[in-house]
């Protein structure tokens, strides 16, 4: 297939209003592709209005309910009518979910009734979410294998570091597993006036340390252990400010651990910031990103945080870190709040040892999502020609019915 305008539609089970990785990796895609392909996101309605039309791609949205005790939804795309209806009539060329629940289901199943090709992204660790909504390994198995059953029905699989890819084999994936790593939008920001701006609204102070987070405020994210390493930090007298950016539904369990540590003075809730360019911001202030997650596969954040020079700090084992080379552009630790403080004052008592990954982190994890995408891209267009059957002769796609003309 040569490179004609083709439609894709990308499948999602959460979306905007709401934040999170795999929102903005969707969006991003959606962004870069709508500039000359006919792009549609197909996702469930959210919890508060958003205008659709200020994005660069259609979105249609589908029916859902809330579950209780968190911040998602479950879609009921196969009870929306005019969802259905949309979603028949959108001819597409190409499928990509993001998703093995509802509407990466519907995306799947218009797939396989019109002969499309379709591929999935896999972001999570689903064992691990499936084990803590349930806590009981015989239903997490039984998910497991619902799950599993959509991957291997797809054409490929997607994953966006090589780390996962036998986590996800060990899932009992047996499609073929291509990498795609997660990229930014970011470029690094060098406007002196507008940081000292920033620096000054949170009244830090010269000799004090920027530590950063974003993400979105919750448990899984080991947003705990940072406040508990922070308070051996204090009592050992390191001179810092920690800026938590984000959202989520263990806030307020946060700010009382804050208070209850007596980290007020050295701690800084951020909230939702609204912009990329006041995101950048505080990433390029920061002198470390904070990231002990072990459940992430390829954190955008510790990426948007290498485009702005920031080195990240992770735990040694943890997914996310797969791609990173040891003290060359990320530091490691071990699982432990007191060996995570004395990182934190290790790192920054040797400059030259800074100086070094932080420049390999830049130079090494930062990628842009116009390349990442352009690879992707080119990979859209070699699975709808493997599925159409179609070959190459002399550096040219030649349709399957004229293989053997030429």
């Amino acid at each position: 297939m040569d490179k004609e305008k083709i439609k894709i539609g990308f499948f999602i089970d959460s979306f905007f209003p709401m934040v999170d990785g795999v929102i903005m990796v969707v969006h991003n895609y959606a962004t870069i592709l709508s500039k000359f392909c006919d792009v549609t996101v197909f996702a469930p309605k959210g919890r508060k209005p958003f205008d659709d039309s200020t994005l660069p791609y259609k979105v249609v949205r589908s029916k859902k309910m809330r579950i209780l005790g968190t911040d998602y939804d479950l879609s009921f795309p196969g009870l929306d009518r005019k969802f259905l209806k949309k979603l028949k009539n959108s001819d597409l060329d190409f499928i990509h979910i993001h998703s093995p629940f509802s509407v990466g289901k519907a995306g799947l199943k218009y797939a396989k009734k019109y002969n499309v090709p379709c591929v999935a992204s896999m972001h999570s660790q689903y064992k691990q979410d499936f084990y803590k909504a349930t806590k009981s390994k015989l239903i997490t198995n039984m998910m497991l294998k619902g799950i599993v059953k959509v991957f291997n029905t797809c054409d490929e699989c997607w994953t966006v570091i090589e780390g996962a890819v036998e986590v996800f084999r060990g899932y009992g994936i047996h499609r073929q597993i291509k990498v795609f790593p997660n990229a930014t939008d970011m470029i690094f920001y060098d406007c002196d006036a507008e940081l000292q701006e920033l620096r000054d609204k949170y009244d830090i102070q010269k000799d004090e340390k920027i530590l950063l987070f974003v993400g979105r405020i919750t448990t899984i994210k080991n947003i705990f252990f940072i406040v508990d390493s922070l308070k051996k930090l204090k009592e050992k007298n390191f001179k810092f400010k920690m800026i938590f950016v984000g959202t989520g539904p263990d806030e307020d369990k946060l700010k009382q651990e804050i208070e209850k540590n007596d980290l007020e003075d050295c701690i800084i809730m951020a909230g939702y910031v609204p912009t990329r360019e006041e995101l950048t911001k505080h990433y390029r202030i920061a002198d470390l990103f904070l990231f002990p997650s072990l459940y992430d596969t390829n954190s955008l954040v510790a990426i948007e945080a290498a485009s702005q020079k920031t080195p990240t700090l992770f735990l040694r084992g943890a997914l996310t870190a797969s791609s990173v080379v040891e003290d060359q552009n990320g530091f490691m630790c071990e699982d432990s709040n007191a060996v995570y403080c004395d990182k934190i004052i290790e790192i920054f008592s040797n400059p030259e040892y800074y100086s070094k990954v932080q420049e390999g982190a830049f130079k090494d994890l930062y990628m842009t999502w116009d390349k990442s995408v352009m690879q992707a891209y080119e990979n859209y267009l070699r699975v709808i020609d493997i599925k159409k059957g179609n070959t190459t002769v002399g550096g040219k796609r030649v349709p399957a019915k004229l293989v053997g003309k030429i």
